[in-house]
């Protein structure tokens, strides 16, 4: 490896570690005294619509998986190119694009959150996670709230021949236990305390979202379906969230936005990668290693309301490293 692909490479990994390294030192201490080294990696994609307002809507099923993958990809090689050239360090370890902030006060923007809790999460660690998520967030769009955060669990789905057997397979979708305790102890706290004003679930069918809503504090005010192997959305649901009076969006997110492989082909070695984890396969010995688990992904867009168009959007990515 030349000494400047040498350097690139301890720029980057710093970069990636730096930030988690600042809000969450306590974790690492205390794993270091139990022997085992882990590492927090937060990934950002930045503002991926600051060439200029975008009202754009592209369709495809999994757009977010490839909007977020694609966009990571071309700030991993932007980082490459700016570091090619002198630059001015800001001076706190994090590159800054000056792009960061909206350009209005925060009461002229609809601030939509989407909280995206991965099959290979920890549970127990949800509510870190979302605070850490919207703390990103918030610091990013230098907001003190938002309008409406959106939690998306995994293993669910709205999938059949037709929208009635989509609502069937849904009810035994997830795990009811586990989604009423990440609610009243990961999101309904965030309500308590004005840094989210409205609260929103995703691929709730109608038997999942009555078994939902006999269990919360604080109902959501928005169900998010993804409908595209359906025709239309369920009536048992049309007609319980008009009762119960909840919104229904329909949307194209993948609930599974970032696999395990695609994380470790992102940041590994090769064309598509950024070059940071090692690889003795390929004679790659610099770069981090260990078991790399993504944990969530945060997707966040900022609409001004008298315009509706989208000014600042973007991903967070959250990840653990088990070094060995």
């Amino acid at each position: 490896m030349s000494n400047s692909s040498q350097s690139f490479f301890t720029w980057l990994k710093n970069v990636l570690l730096a930030l988690i390294d600042r809000i969450y030192p306590q974790r690492q201490k205390k794993q270091r005294n139990t022997g085992i080294m882990a590492k927090k990696l937060v990934l950002s994609t930045g503002n991926i619509v600051s060439g200029g307002p975008s009202i754009i809507r592209k369709p495809g099923a999994y757009r977010s998986n490839l909007e977020l993958t694609n966009s990571l990809r071309s700030n991993f090689l932007a980082a490459k190119q700016d570091y090619a050239t002198p630059s001015t360090s800001n001076g706190n370890g994090t590159p800054d694009n000056g792009l960061s902030g909206l350009q209005e006060d925060p009461s002229q923007y609809e601030i939509t959150v989407k909280m995206f809790f991965l099959p290979t999460s920890d549970v127990p660690s949800r509510a870190r996670y979302t605070r850490e998520a919207l703390s990103l967030v918030m610091k990013e769009l230098r907001v003190p709230s938002v309008s409406l955060l959106i939690v998306s669990f995994p293993e669910m789905s709205f999938e059949g021949d037709c929208e009635w057997e989509a609502d069937k397979k849904n009810a035994a979708q997830g795990n009811d236990e586990e989604e009423l305790a990440t609610w009243a102890q990961a999101v309904e706290p965030l309500h308590d305390e004005g840094l989210v004003r409205q609260l929103g679930i995703a691929e709730f069918g109608s038997e999942k979202l009555a078994r939902f809503l006999a269990g919360v504090r604080i109902k959501p005010s928005v169900d998010q379906i993804n409908i595209k192997n359906c025709c239309n959305v369920p009536p048992p649901l049309v007609k319980l969230a008009k009762e119960k009076g909840i919104e229904l969006f329909v949307h194209s997110d993948c609930t599974d936005v970032l696999p395990k492989g695609t994380l470790r082909e992102l940041l590994g070695q090769g064309v598509r990668g950024a070059g940071v984890l090692a690889d003795p396969a390929e004679d790659v010995e610099e770069g981090l290693r260990g078991d790399l688990t993504p944990q969530w992904v945060v997707k966040y867009t900022a609409v001004v309301r008298d315009r509706g168009v989208i000014e600042n959007k973007g991903y967070f990515a959250g990840a653990g490293l088990v070094e060995e």
